[in-house]
């Protein structure tokens, strides 16, 4: 009880009042690191800011870079008063904007600039071993047996045990997941620097090639060269800046360290904890909440979170899906950029972004959620057990 009521203390007290991006897709010859540092120096100009008024900085580099903040520090010309490197995964991004609101309030710093960028395009495209690979992390860090000796390579294997496991629980279909993959290719089709520039129909999906049971091609996200980076401050603060501020209603976070086949953890995800605490520190609910950005690095993911997340009942994720309800005029417009699957996979950064996008209202009408007051984010990750959730809201 202690935990939430301090949760709630922090209550719409920091805000949003820099979003930016870099280049998506393939962005061959940058590296993640020129990559961030660009998205960083847009939400900068965005926001009406100069490095020297940027006091923390919260990142996350490839899994290979020591210290990245340090590195990040540097190219923009930056003392900080608090700043780290943050290693959850996908859960990472959210994480950053849950510590920067904290230690700008506790008084460890006033401005934090969060962000994320990745070379995964460049990294798997290399040379033919790389490609077939598909690897973004370094060998140092893959498993060394009772994995690909086997056959078991990749987080696609490992997504695609829960995908199985829910479809025999619940009888959900592949059907359900070309809904989530085609909803999100419409989107992507609004949004001018998405990765992903053609149309995708149920048929198209169904006739893609397989990569690993029940997974095929569209079923994956993206590998890509993208970045993506946002600015907290107090709401005082934001007061005098140039954007309107996205204001931070709530933050949770739950990690299933045990692992992802212990207990049901592949079905019923740490999004449900995490969403819960959110939900309390926010004071909302599901039915509060306008549009989502959802982690969707396989279409399994989204389906069981909007499950976890109370937008359905548990096992009824395929019937919510197959109802339109993702689609910009559906019950829950979601991953309105295209996300991972269409728009570029910065490892649920661009979801973050995104999110506060919407709760600015500067999209043209076929980009705007009509309406959207509240707007929630979610990312996962560290080997699947790791989950953050971000509810933002207008000012």
């Amino acid at each position: 009880m202690e935990m939430i009521e301090a949760s709630r203390d922090l209550r719409d007290t920091c805000a949003i009042v820099g979003i930016g991006n870099s280049r998506l897709g393939k962005v061959p010859g940058v590296s993640s690191l020129d990559l961030i540092v660009e998205a960083m120096r847009n939400a900068l100009d965005d926001a009406g800011l100069k490095a020297s008024d940027v006091d923390g900085i919260l990142c996350r580099g490839p899994d290979d870079v020591y210290s990245h903040h340090q590195m990040v520090g540097e190219r923009l010309g930056i003392n900080a008063k608090f700043s780290t490197t943050v290693t959850n995964g996908g859960a990472s991004q959210i994480l950053s904007v849950a510590l920067a609101v904290m230690a700008i309030r506790h008084g460890l710093a006033t401005t934090v600039i969060c962000g994320y960028g990745r070379d995964a395009w460049s990294r798997t495209h290399a040379n033919e071993e790389a490609r077939v690979r598909n690897e973004t992390r370094p060998p140092s860090q893959l498993p060394r047996e009772f994995g690909p000796e086997y056959g078991y390579y990749s987080a696609a294997a490992t997504h695609a045990f829960g995908a199985t496991r829910h479809m025999h629980l619940y009888g959900t279909t592949k059907d359900h997941f070309g809904q989530i993959a085609v909803a999100f290719r419409e989107h992507a089709l609004r949004n001018p620097q998405a990765q992903m520039k053609k149309p995708l129909t149920l048929e198209e999906y169904h006739a893609q090639r397989s990569i690993v049971r029940p997974f095929g091609l569209y079923d994956c996200s993206l590998r890509s060269d993208a970045a993506g980076a946002v600015i907290v401050t107090s709401r005082a603060r934001a007061k005098d800046l140039r954007q309107p501020p996205v204001v931070i209603k709530g933050f949770g976070t739950h990690n299933n360290t045990r692992g992802w086949f212990a207990d049901d953890n592949m079905v019923t995800t740490a999004a449900k904890q995490s969403g819960e605490r959110a939900y309390a520190m926010a004071g909302v609910g599901p039915r509060d909440v306008d549009t989502a950005q959802i982690y969707d690095c396989f279409t399994y993911m989204v389906l069981t979170q909007l499950e976890d997340y109370g937008f359905c009942k548990k096992g009824e994720g395929g019937d919510f899906v197959a109802s339109g309800a993702l689609r910009m005029d559906g019950a829950l417009p979601t991953n309105t950029s295209g996300g991972q699957l269409s728009e570029a996979h910065a490892e649920g950064m661009l979801q973050l972004v995104e999110g506060a996008r919407q709760m600015r209202h500067t999209y043209a009408a076929d980009r705007q959620v009509r309406d959207a007051e509240i707007a929630l984010v979610s990312g996962h990750g560290g080997n699947q057990v790791c989950h953050s959730t971000l509810i933002l809201g207008r000012a």
